[in-house]
């Protein structure tokens, strides 16, 4: 039997992690915070226990000529390609390809040209590994050697598995010249949530995922030669739901040996990004959100997807108002999405059987022109918001309940997108006792993209001062928020000759 040089695999890690020394030097940007929470499946009695180590991977650096790259990449079946993308695309981005001389058409090329080499780079890091798997596959053995040389074949099989199985997607934002760009593949999400001075705020979904219940993508793989109707009804391609992806040899390589793709003409799940932009953010106050598929699930497994946007930009603002530090921030929300889901499975309620397990969670928020909180204006000891569940109608209902959640937002200031003018994030906070501007969020959706914008008087959202509350002998606060508004409006919407107090509202 051939074998490579035993060294070979050794060799092929050793390139994979080389890429991590091109990078090192860039300096990381810090207007921006990441919050990560790892996979979790419950047990009957409400203990989580982590499946698998996590998978996701994630990069903020800052370039030069006023660039910066984010990226939040969720991998499976094993970190290798997300790991690999988020430092592979960093090299290819960010050591002098961009500047800002490049137009928008440029831009747009570059991002192209840098997933592609990402996509190439990665396959010739296990091209060794995919030769030698192919060829032990085939490998047929004597008949008196069947029994011993066998199994050292299939051990040898399972381990090249391993070391070439996996993918991720991407969702990926450039700012270039003050103009943002969003490069996305599969099935992540970016919001960008703007504010006003008069208190309205948009939230803008930019782009859709590629997805088996993207009509886009479906049409995209219709003209390949696939049935779009049959992946519609699987719902996944290959254990995923994402069309587009990086890595995964599976559906690069071996397609033709997969049911659902196997009439496709040429490679039906690809790398290639769909671009947006640019967008201007001259004058733009607020923050932009990469999220993680698992993120994004866990929250639409515990309330529904109708709403998940706006809900989650709410979470990111109500913690912006209070914390100091943009990690604290981003950690914080993940951990409230968490709890609201570990919440709702131990409820027993109606969607608590969404909610059994939830992937990797991970979260990246860059500010934008927007001050942290001053930290006297903490809520609760440590700087921890405890999380509050606003609850939904439900999917099936037909009503048009307008939920408006009204959030003390930070002030303004001079910080402009790479450069610091009259202040910085630290000197730019807001004094204690300032008036801050409210904002609120209603819902309003489209099929491509998802944007809300609506105006209140803050009153949902209490401001509270420095002085902490304390649990009581329970270990419960006392609550700090106040529904009475809301449970007036979704009673009005949903009457139907039932009292309210028999449904939504505290019993």
């Amino acid at each position: 039997m051939q074998r490579l040089p035993s060294n070979m695999a050794a060799q092929r890690r050793n390139l994979m992690q080389s890429h991590q020394s091109w990078t090192d030097d860039l300096p990381l940007c810090q207007m921006c915070g990441v919050g990560t929470a790892p996979n979790c499946v419950y047990s009957p009695d409400g203990k989580g226990t982590q499946s698998h180590p996590n998978e996701d991977g994630h990069l903020r650096f800052r370039g030069e000529d006023g660039c910066f790259l984010y990226g939040v990449f969720n991998g499976y079946d094993g970190s290798r390609v997300a790991s690999f993308a988020s430092q592979c695309l960093t090299a290819e981005l960010l050591l002098g390809q961009l500047t800002s001389n490049h137009t928008d058409g440029d831009v747009r090329r570059i991002l192209t040209q840098a997933f592609d080499a990402v996509e190439k780079s990665y396959f010739e890091t296990i091209g060794d590994a995919l030769a030698e798997k192919a060829h032990l596959s085939n490998y047929v053995l004597p008949h008196n050697e069947l029994s011993s040389q066998s199994q050292k074949v299939q051990e040898r099989l399972k381990e090249l598995e391993q070391e070439v199985s996996g993918g991720a997607t991407a969702v990926v934002a450039l700012i270039l010249n003050n103009k943002l760009y969003i490069a996305n593949v599969g099935t992540n999400r970016a919001l960008l949530c703007k504010s006003s001075s008069d208190g309205q705020n948009q939230v803008l979904q930019i782009g859709r995922p590629h997805s088996t219940d993207n009509e886009d993508e479906l049409q995209r793989l219709a003209t390949l030669g696939v049935d779009s109707a049959r992946v519609r009804q699987a719902g996944q391609i290959a254990g995923q739901s994402s069309t587009r992806r990086l890595g995964d040899y599976r559906v690069k390589f071996n397609y033709s040996e997969i049911d659902l793709l196997s009439p496709a003409k040429t490679r039906p799940v690809v790398a290639e990004p769909e671009i947006h932009g640019s967008q201007s953010l001259d004058g733009v106050t607020g923050f932009l959100l990469l999220m993680s598929e698992g993120l994004i699930n866990a929250l639409e497994s515990a309330h529904g997807p109708e709403q998940a946007n706006q809900e989650i930009v709410a979470m990111v603002a109500a913690e912006l108002a209070q914390q100091n530090s943009l990690e604290a921030v981003a950690q914080s929300v993940v951990e409230r999405v968490k709890r609201l889901h570990h919440d709702v499975y131990v409820s027993g309620r109606q969607r608590s059987t969404y909610c059994s397990r939830h992937e990797d969670m991970t979260l990246l928020i860059r500010t934008l022109n927007m001050p942290l909180a001053d930290g006297a204006l903490t809520p609760t000891q440590g700087g921890r918001i405890y999380p509050v569940s606003v609850p939904y109608s439900n999917s099936q209902s037909t009503s048009k309940t307008s939920v408006t959640l009204s959030l003390v937002m930070p002030s303004q200031s001079t910080l402009t997108n790479g450069t610091n003018t009259a202040s910085t994030l630290e000197e730019g906070t807001p004094t204690p006792g300032s008036q801050s501007p409210t904002a609120t969020l209603q819902s309003t959706n489209t099929q491509t993209q998802s944007s809300s914008s609506s105006s209140g008087d803050g009153s949902l959202f209490r401001q509270r001062g420095s002085q902490a509350a304390q649990p009581d002998e329970t270990g419960r606060v006392p609550p700090y928020v106040d529904f009475s508004q809301f449970y007036r409006l979704w009673g009005s919407d949903h009457s139907d000759g039932q009292s309210t107090q028999g449904g939504l509202g505290p019993q």
